[in-house]
């Protein structure tokens, strides 16, 4: 399994938070394309679409760069990482107990997605 081939996309700075990312990231993980791609479409979070979108985009690169078949490509790894904090500042904030006041943090997301093709042999029934 180490040497099989594998197609690698990536989304970056993503507005939504990574924590909420990776719930919808981990129900997929492991499933045939085809069938990630029908569990995403019909996902209520706001976190679907842009995993759905890397996810037709990794089937697409695998397709057209690489010639392979999308029947046989799985998803191996996904994974939903920090992406920079954007801190509204000086005049945006909430007001906090004591006296003080805090920023508000919005948060975003880089999505790494890889494809690899699945064997006869590793086929697990997913």
């Amino acid at each position: 399994m180490a040497d099989a081939f594998e197609i690698k996309a990536q989304a970056r700075h993503i507005q939504i938070t990574p924590q909420k990312v990776r719930l919808v990231v981990d129900v997929v993980r492991g499933m045939d394309v085809a069938k990630a791609l029908n569990t995403l479409r019909f996902m209520p979070q706001k976190a679907a679409d842009p995993v759905y979108k890397l996810v037709a985009s990794a089937m697409a690169n695998a397709e057209q760069n690489f010639d392979l078949e999308p029947d046989g490509l799985y998803i191996s790894s996904i994974f939903a990482d920090d992406g920079p904090r954007h801190r509204k500042a000086p005049y945006g904030g909430r007001f906090a107990g004591r006296g003080r006041f805090r920023k508000i943090i919005k948060r975003s997301s880089h999505i790494t997605v890889v494809l690899a093709e699945r064997d006869g042999a590793d086929y697990g029934g997913f």
